[in-house]
């Protein structure tokens, strides 16, 4: 978005921040070595756009770091939790012999699989 020759992004939250290379923190070599470290290519051309976008996620970040949480308690979700688990009822199991019914192959009673692993 442009608005009076300075170019602006807006984030998923409405927050509207300075593309214009300003406040650019992250260099052409910053771009490379984030490249060569997570073994990736910057496609001719798009490198400015990757820097600023770089640019942009980080001064969200750095935004965001700069709320005053003090008096916010820590969270793990940000809504309430609900246990859905049923209770533990101890029931009797199923006999070895029913278990074993159906299984093409038994041995000693226990089941009987074929070799996976070689020697």
């Amino acid at each position: 978005m442009c608005y009076n020759d300075k170019v602006f992004f807006r984030t998923s939250m409405n927050m509207q921040i300075d593309l214009d290379g300003e406040n650019m923190k992250v260099t052409k070599e910053d771009l490379e070595n984030v490249a060569v470290l997570s073994r990736l290519s910057v496609p001719e051309g798009k490198a400015e756009t990757y820097i600023q976008q770089m640019d942009s996620i980080l001064t969200y970040m750095d935004n965001l770091s700069k709320v005053d949480t003090e008096n916010v308690k820590p969270t793990t979700y940000a809504l309430p939790m609900q246990n859905v688990f049923r209770e533990d009822v101890v029931k009797p199991s199923l006999p070895r012999e029913a278990a074993l019914a159906n299984a093409p192959l038994q041995e000693d009673g226990y089941f009987k699989v074929p070799k996976v692993l070689e020697d």
